[in-house]
């Protein structure tokens, strides 16, 4: 093996991330492309903003040590936004749009729609999900368009038909899926003082629009804990957030930083990686790699971070409110040869779709649902090396990936953790070795070869011609790859 001598693991450097404007403009809903209202409250930012939001500290990594995707695997998520416990959020939100608009916009039938999505409905869709492996992220809105609060009461259903419901979420939906909240109501900010919601809102009242103006990173992550309590208070851990519609469009740094506070005060330790959704780049070349943000204290023992995750793709499933019919051919042709999830895959990126859940159901049609079926069926005939991940699988192997400290000599290859990481991949030139193991201060493992890509998983190595490719259980603190 032909590797240069490095010393162990230096001080972490500090960096900030290049952003680039034109993205994160359009970043949060660009998927309301129709020039509803979501659009329109998406503002544009100063490039003093945008630049000011820090990736923070990072390790020295061997140049000729490549940390790759998952099992040599491109990850794939589904996230699904607007989703709760019965209430169909359309019914109750679009009045409520409405008026913060003064009946300016928002001149949905919305008396038609049904009040419920029901539970038989996510049974049908977490069952199909299930068969196909399919995983990613599924929103719980915990005070859903204030008709009532999920740990409380919800007027209309019974405290009944309420806990079955959060049991179903429970027991089908979180083995496969994040649950993150949506803020608090969607709509109409709460005064967390009292738990009401504000009188008479305008847009500056909203969760979608302008509420989250010029708050500070302790005002973002106050609300923000008041959302997660909620959910916290009916067995629904949470690793990260979403943000509904153009909440904290102004206040980019001051969101990452709030998420990390948020999450840590009310799980405290369950979670090492808080992650958040808020950003959509539905086109281009520009990178959907997770950003890896406010790194700090990879030399002690308190390391932290936060993760952004990029959505890859609009909502071409239904829509928010249900007025477009879906265009499957966006995702991926039916001669398998384009759309946006071929791009990305083929750039070896992690390739997350978005819906809306309400789009998903589409008022009992399911239109939604069967666009989404059939893009998952042409993404598995096209596709091989793939593999679905929940949010939060996904931010622990990208923080891995940043933040482990990588050297290298002529027998081992030293890692140098600050979290763990299950199936971690690496690729290193090296003549045949006669053997492989994984030592830390817990454990030897020897590694066993294989032949094909399609045969890797955690503890176990494959030659490509002069290279090497190992795969394992990343413990958290120091371990060596020996040969």
């Amino acid at each position: 093996m032909q590797l240069t001598n490095r010393s162990a693991m230096l001080k972490p450097t500090r960096v900030f991330y290049p952003v680039n404007f034109m993205s994160l403009r359009l970043s949060r809903r660009t998927l309301l492309e129709r020039g509803l209202a979501a659009t329109a409250a998406t503002p544009l930012l100063s490039s003093q903003q945008l630049l000011a939001q820090p990736a923070g500290d990072r390790p020295s990594q061997d140049d000729q040590v490549t940390v790759l995707n998952p099992r040599m695997r491109v990850p794939l998520s589904f996230i699904i936004d607007d989703s709760t416990c019965l209430v169909n959020l359309n019914r109750f939100a679009i009045p409520q749009f409405a008026q913060a608009w003064k009946n300016e916009r928002y001149h949905h039938d919305w008396q038609s729609m049904p009040l419920e999505i029901p539970d038989d409905f996510v049974r049908e869709f977490g069952n199909w999900c299930g068969e196909h492996k399919v995983r990613g992220k599924y929103s719980i809105v915990p005070y859903p368009a204030c008709v009532g609060r999920v740990d409380r009461v919800l007027p209309g259903w019974t405290n009944r038909q309420l806990q079955a419901s959060i049991k179903l979420v429970q027991e089908l939906m979180m083995p496969n899926w994040d649950i993150h909240p949506e803020m608090v109501t969607h709509t109409i900010v709460v005064d967390t003082r009292t738990g009401h919601p504000y009188r008479n809102p305008g847009p500056e009242q909203m969760e979608n629009w302008r509420w989250a103006d010029g708050k500070s990173v302790d005002q973002l992550a106050e609300y923000m804990t008041y959302a997660l309590r909620i959910l916290k208070n009916v067995g629904l851990p949470c690793e990260g957030i979403t943000t509904p519609g153009g909440f904290a469009n102004r206040v980019l740094p001051e969101l990452s930083l709030a998420t990390l506070q948020s999450v840590s005060d009310v799980f405290g330790s369950q979670v090492e990686i808080p992650h958040y959704f808020r950003h959509v780049i539905s086109s281009g070349d520009e990178s959907v790699v997770p950003r890896v943000e406010n790194v700090s204290g990879l030399d002690g023992d308190d390391p932290r971070c936060v993760v952004s995750i990029i959505a890859c793709t609009g909502d071409w499933t239904g829509g928010w409110d249900c007025s477009s019919r879906g265009d499957v051919d966006k995702f991926i042709t039916a001669d398998l040869q384009s759309g946006r999830m071929v791009e990305v895959i083929e750039r070896g990126e992690p390739a997350i779709m978005l819906c809306h859940w309400t789009g998903i159901y589409f008022n009992g049609e399911k239109v939604g649902l069967r666009v989404f079926q059939e893009a998952v069926r042409r993404i598995h005939k096209r596709f091989q090396q793939i593999e679905w991940l929940k949010l939060s699988e996904i931010s622990r192997y990208w923080a891995a990936r940043e933040l482990t400290s990588i050297t290298a000599n002529q027998t081992a290859v030293r890692f140098d953790a600050p979290f763990a990481c299950p199936t971690f991949t690496v690729r290193l030139k090296a003549s045949q070795p006669k053997g492989l193991s994984l030592n830390s201060a817990d454990q030897k493992q020897a590694l066993r070869r294989v032949r094909q890509p399609s045969q890797l998983k955690a503890g176990c190595w494959l030659q490509q011609g002069d290279q090497l490719v190992a795969c394992f259980d990343l413990p958290r603190g120091t371990s060596q790859l020996t040969f």
